[in-house]
């Protein structure tokens, strides 16, 4: 089975993933979103295919996407600022050929697999 995970080697739940995918054999590929964030075009597409919107992929960690809330942003302004500041974008993403999933925690990576 193919993979593939917009990771954050630093995040640890992000690390976690990528272990379980590894163990469940499946070939990953793995894209630091930080370094290559996805265009708008697949991040709205990831976004739809989980069944969430873009607002509830926002990193809530971070100030820009607390502004982004308060301020009652449109999906297009939060996705946007995704695209301008990647650390927006709550991690890990995961796509298989069963779908996408926001894996928080980790083991809701397993729904894909």
């Amino acid at each position: 089975m193919k993979a593939t995970i917009w990771h954050n080697p630093k995040c640890g739940t992000s690390r976690k993933t990528l272990a379980i995918l590894e163990e469940a054999g499946a070939d990953v590929t793995v894209v630091e979103y930080l370094k290559t964030p996805p265009t708008r075009a697949k991040l709205a597409e990831l976004y739809r295919k989980a069944g969430i919107s873009p607002r509830a992929g926002l990193r809530m960690k971070e100030e820009g996407a607390k502004a982004l809330v308060a301020a009652n942003a449109s999906d297009d302004a939060i996705l946007d600022a995704m695209l301008a500041d990647p650390i927006l974008i709550e991690r890990p993403l995961v796509e298989t050929e069963k779908g996408v999933v926001l894996a928080r925690p980790q083991d809701k990576v397993r729904e894909i697999l």
